[in-house]
């Protein structure tokens, strides 16, 4: 006699749904000392909310990245070439050495000599009125319009910068290179060379003008 076995295929199997997947594996978890099927069905809704957020816990967005912060203009000759002014190249570097070299003068209000003291707007008169013959304002507010606008990538020595916080104009210098600019500060204080990026200047929105 020939027997004969008879080969059966086992069905694929499917991967159940979360849900699905979450309930089998929650029913055979349920404790055995929950008999009362009210109390199986709470126990079992409990169990199903807990996977469901692990789920989705794992398909969440990775946290936004922070971009880097913006690198500090750097001083482009080039730049600075294009944009037009009444003050030339020699006249800038006279302005600057000329500030530079004010520096440690006594601060005073309403001060416009060296022999007196200055304050921020009557060092800025004083020096471009005697190196490059140029009348500056007198006033901080009257040097917002004076010159034309240069771009953070196109100053160069001798620009006027301008400090602006909340909205006012409040404070100016002389640009002299290297992120740094010569300004008279404060009553009590004197002429002094500063760095743009300095923590109280850094919060500031600067402008700079070309005469």
């Amino acid at each position: 006699m020939i027997r004969l076995s008879l080969w059966r295929s086992e069905p694929e199997s499917v991967s159940a749904p979360p849900g699905a997947a979450g309930a089998a594996a929650a029913e055979q978890a349920a404790p055995a000392s929950v008999v009362d099927p009210a109390a199986r069905r709470r126990w079992l809704g409990g169990a199903l909310v807990t996977s469901a957020a692990a789920w989705l816990a794992g398909c969440a967005a990775p946290p936004p990245v922070t971009p880097p912060a913006p690198s500090p203009p750097v001083d482009s000759p080039e730049a600075a070439a294009e944009v037009p002014a009444t003050l030339s190249e020699a006249d800038s570097q006279a302005v600057t050495l000329y500030a530079l070299g004010l520096v440690g003068t006594p601060y005073r209000y309403g001060g416009n000599t060296p022999e007196s003291g200055f304050d921020c707007s009557g060092l800025i008169r004083h020096v471009y009125r005697t190196q490059a013959g140029l009348p500056a304002p007198r006033t901080v507010a009257q040097l917002q319009g004076w010159g034309r606008p240069v771009p953070p990538a196109a100053r160069r020595t001798g620009d006027l910068v301008l400090f602006t916080r909340g909205g006012q104009t409040s404070h100016a210098g002389i640009y002299v290179g290297q992120g740094r600019f010569v300004h008279a500060p404060s009553t009590g204080g004197q002429v002094r060379l500063d760095a743009l990026n300095a923590a109280h200047w850094a919060r500031q929105q600067v402008a700079y003008r070309r005469p």
